[in-house]
């Protein structure tokens, strides 16, 4: 088939990033193949209704809309993660309904010969049931969280990490003067790698992740030894989707069709150590504070490497795919299995293993290491 129109979309959060792989897809798609590109707007609400409002709008792309593009944070085609069309509810709707054929038929309105789609695990998965449907689509993976197999490293997850160990180093200098306890909650909901990687890097006391699930007192003895020792701050990070041993992670209730919320990790760490230690404690949630402002330089041109890699998927045809990098190099690999298994942390990598001997404590009880002065 020749190839003359193709879709463009970002689905999920917002990531530094985004719009570089648009960028580079847009150039690499009007300069080399010569394509028509369609930007559908805020998801897959641009493609569930052709005449979506929204200050953006559904347009088609051209050179000039991308050009000074590539350090801009957030997405030029909006984006949204509670837009699933095989469980649509409109706002202020309380159940959801299957509208993926009303997607479909949209998507041959526009006489549209591919979909390519910027996301997370939960975009992916997505983008998998259309392609079941009959939509060629290719993806591009795309999460802070970094937690999408398939992929070495998706792109923003650099840029969330140096927000969160630059605020960790910031925090560190308060806590120092005041002899506090300060807490900091980091974004993670099921993968602890912002956790792990900011932690070590911000020199934190204790790390609590999604895969280690923890027990207090071994952090407050922690804490009691080294104020004991004369260090009377210490600085513990803690992934959003941290839990304790037995329980579950802090959650409400989302929107009908979005995912839950979580919210509380590191105040729920912070109550249950403050009859264990005589500390002042401080928790400091940083939220979507990573998710803005420019990207690195590395999530730059990852996205860029990405964005051309998933033209020349779309140009050869390779529908099913994801763009991904492997080893230093980026590829193209089979959306169903990059969404088989999530990419967690394995409790015993490495990293994991680098910081215990370090003297990082996980709250799992170990005691198998110096603790830090």
């Amino acid at each position: 088939m020749a190839i003359r129109r193709v879709a463009l979309m970002t689905g999920g959060g917002d990531c530094p990033g985004l719009n570089a792989v648009i960028r580079a897809f847009v150039r690499v798609g009007k300069r080399k193949f010569g394509w028509e590109v369609f930007g559908v707007e805020d998801a897959f609400s641009g493609l569930i209704d052709l005449d979506y409002k929204s200050p953006r709008g559904n347009r088609w792309l051209e050179l000039d809309d991308v050009r000074g593009i590539i350090e801009m944070g957030g997405t030029i085609l909006g984006t949204s993660n509670r837009c699933d069309p095989f469980q649509y509810a409109a706002r202020g709707e309380t159940e959801t309904r299957d509208i993926s054929d009303q997607v479909m038929a949209n998507y041959r309105k526009l006489q549209l010969d591919a979909l390519v789609s910027i996301g997370g695990d939960g975009s992916m998965a997505i983008a998998q049931k259309f392609i079941e449907k009959g939509m060629k689509i290719v993806g591009v993976p795309k999460t802070i969280d970094n937690d999408l197999g398939g992929t070495d490293q998706t792109f923003g997850f650099d840029t969330a990490l140096n927000i969160a160990t630059e605020a960790i180093d910031r925090i560190r200098d308060t806590a120092e003067s005041h002899d506090r306890v300060m807490l900091v909650e980091v974004m993670g909901r099921d993968a602890g790698w912002i956790a792990l990687h900011a932690g070590l890097a911000g020199g934190a006391d204790a790390i609590l992740l999604p895969e280690i699930p923890y027990q207090v007192e071994p952090i407050a003895e922690m804490i009691r030894r080294r104020r004991a020792r004369g260090a009377n701050y210490s600085i513990l990070v803690v992934a959003e989707g941290a839990k304790p041993q037995g329980g579950e992670s802090s959650a409400v209730k989302g929107e009908i069709g979005g995912m839950p919320r979580l919210m509380g990790a590191a105040h729920r760490v912070a109550a249950a150590l403050e009859p264990l230690v005589e500390a002042d404690m401080r928790v400091t949630v940083l939220g979507h504070i990573q998710r803005g402002g420019a990207p690195t330089a590395f999530d730059r041109i990852l996205g860029t490497r990405f964005g051309e890699t998933a033209a020349e998927l779309v140009a050869a045809e390779r529908f099913g795919t994801m763009a991904a990098l492997r080893e230093g190099r980026v590829e193209g690999v089979p959306l169903v299995d990059a969404i088989a298994r999530p990419k967690k942390v394995d409790p015993h990598c490495q990293l994991v293993c680098t910081a215990r001997a370090l003297g990082v404590r996980f709250g799992d009880g170990s005691t198998d290491h110096s603790l830090r002065p």
